[in-house]
């Protein structure tokens, strides 16, 4: 799998984990089956997207791209879909997630890219 394709299944992996993670909520603990099973099925995907991306992207840089653009789709996912409150300093928490992934992703040399 070629670098492009890899960060691809990375970027199609967090999707389906952001989508599984609204169902998540969406299943009211499990009592709802449909978003239940869509959650399922979106965590299987997600997961076996990110294995796809580890043939060769380095696990630790996968990860702070996985969690970091996690954490900040989520969030807005919270924001438009659940109408949950971002303050000033969660905002400026989520814009320090971002530019610490792009620091890692673009300058780290301690990751092979």
């Amino acid at each position: 799998m070629g670098s492009i394709a890899s960060y691809a299944a990375l970027g199609a992996a967090i999707i389906f984990e952001v989508i599984g993670t609204t169902f998540l909520q969406k299943s009211a603990q499990f009592t709802k089956v449909i978003p239940t099973a869509l959650m399922a099925g979106c965590y299987i995907s997600a997961f076996y997207l990110l294995s796809l991306a580890l043939k060769t992207i380095p696990i630790g840089l996968a990860y702070a791209i996985w969690s970091g653009m996690g954490i900040v789709l989520i969030s807005a996912v919270g924001y438009l879909v659940f109408r949950q409150t971002l303050d000033t300093v969660a905002l400026v928490g989520l814009g320090f997630i971002i530019a610490g992934v792009v620091l890692v992703n673009g300058f780290s040399k301690s990751v092979a890219h």
